[in-house]
């Protein structure tokens, strides 16, 4: 064909069905584990009671948020924004040292295709078995096994998605609504679109999630540099690769440790083949390396064809025994300083955190108005927030100038996790001021506890 003839090309790739094989080794056990942890947590917490109520709950209708002994609210926005600044620092530090640990191991869509794909793996059978049963004609077996599979998977999506809106709702207020056929449009909507998104993208999308959806695999390559661990082929110990005999002298055939057998690929989730080098599609998980330690085991060779290490481990800058001194490299060393500053100063807040709000209001339809015993008086509203989880009985008073007056029912109480709005007016004797507005400030105290306070000013304004 002429170069500059016209000619279609297309830009799609036609989804290739990857059928991962079982694996087990050291990497593997640790996404098991892992993955019964993460679960065990997503699942569990929602059940646990705290102080007579659920123990982690987003009271969204409330404004509420309780996690533990501790009630958030959303002036308490600053928390979460550090919390998120820790994940992001957290993130750099993990790939900058040992590549996609987060991918590999505990992201919920790698958790939750290693459960559905256990699932089909008991029911349709391993790599092969799978591989024959998709390729049978139809039939009383095939649609049997295939109907048990998706059932499985959409009974577990559905409770994923209840269990993800019992944290917004009471999750035993959910499972009654459930129960009798009441559950509200909001509540069901999120249980059929979380459940929805679950099995779509765990049982049905997998690694078009990983590949093709998710940034992360985009910009991880600018968050490497030469001593990042990654997962690696050892070209110049497995080249040549071939197939051999077990008892045969592969060296004097001039061969190299890999025999060519493809369970590397076989393994993989996402179905590249990691001996042509580091690939954006792979997620970390190490299954290849379980598979190809399998495989060594078997051959009699030494372990560690593919492996983690390091680019310049590999170039021979230093050795593999002192890959681990160069973890601790500038950019980890400043990703690990910043972290643990956020951390500290993270807790710090929390510690210091005083469980007492105060908006102050002014009222602006009277700027100032003459009480009948000849004083100036104005009317402010307060909010006061008790984030704490026991009633509490706060005292109010002001300052600012020179015989000013609070006038409100003392001491004032507030119910556990309330805010309650407290009209307070404040009297002055207008022989005591000049005309104009006056800075004044509200302190609101606790009647027993000395270091639960707020302090807050306002303007009074004289005629």
């Amino acid at each position: 064909m002429p170069v500059d003839s016209p000619h279609e090309v297309d830009l799609y790739e036609v989804r290739r069905t990857i059928y991962p094989r079982a694996v087990h080794g050291w990497f593997a056990s640790w996404r098991v584990a892992l993955v019964l942890l993460t679960q065990a947590i997503f699942y569990g917490m929602a059940w646990l009671t705290w102080n007579g109520r659920q123990a982690v709950l987003f009271d969204l209708a409330a404004r509420k948020f309780y996690i533990f002994g501790l009630v958030f609210w959303p002036q308490d926005f600053i928390f979460l924004t550090t919390l998120l600044v820790i994940s992001a620092l957290s993130l750099f530090l993990f790939t900058a040292v040992a590549g996609r640990l987060w991918c590999g191991y505990a992201c919920p869509q790698t958790v939750y295709t290693e459960i559905f794909m256990w699932i089909e793996r008991r029911i349709e059978g391993d790599r092969v078995a799978r591989m024959t049963l998709d390729q049978q004609p139809s039939g009383a077996r095939k649609a049997g096994l295939k109907t048990a599979k998706h059932a499985i998977w959409i009974a577990l999506a559905l409770w994923t998605g209840f269990t993800f809106v019992g944290y917004f709702t009471p999750i035993r207020t959910l499972a009654s609504a459930v129960a009798n056929l009441a559950l509200g449009p909001w509540e069901l909507f999120w249980v059929l679109f979380y459940g929805f998104a679950t099995y779509g993208n765990a049982g049905w999308m997998r690694e078009q999630v990983c590949k093709y959806m998710c940034p992360y695999a985009r910009f991880q390559g600018v968050m490497f540099d030469s001593d990042t661990l990654t997962i690696t082929y050892d070209a110049r110990r497995g080249e040549p690769r071939g197939s051999r005999s077990k008892s045969a002298d592969y060296k004097a055939a001039g061969l190299g440790d890999c025999v060519d057998c493809g369970i590397c690929v076989q393994v993989c989730p996402t179905g590249i083949d990691i001996r042509q080098g580091l690939q954006y599609e792979c997620i970390g998980c190490a299954a290849c390396i379980d598979g190809c330690d399998q495989v060594m085991d078997k051959m009699g060779y030494a372990r560690g064809l593919i492996r983690y290490s390091t680019e310049n481990a590999l170039r021979g800058s230093y050795r593999e025994r002192d890959i681990a001194r160069h973890v601790l490299r500038p950019r980890t060393l400043v990703y690990s300083a910043i972290l643990l500053a956020v951390i500290a100063g993270f807790f710090a807040m929390l510690y210091l955190r005083v469980p007492l709000k105060v908006d102050v209001i002014r009222d602006r339809a009277t700027l100032t108005r003459e009480t009948a015993d000849g004083l100036l008086e104005n009317v402010y509203r307060l909010q006061i927030m008790n984030t704490t989880e026991q009633p509490r009985q706060f005292v109010i008073t002001a300052s600012g100038i020179d015989g000013l007056r609070v006038v409100v029912a003392q001491p004032v109480s507030v119910p556990a996790a309330t805010a309650l709005a407290v009209p307070v007016a404040l009297r002055i004797d207008p022989a005591a001021t000049s005309p104009g507005s006056h800075s004044v400030r509200f302190q609101i105290k606790d009647s027993t506890d000395a270091r639960i306070k707020a302090d807050e000013k306002s303007v009074f304004y004289v005629r």
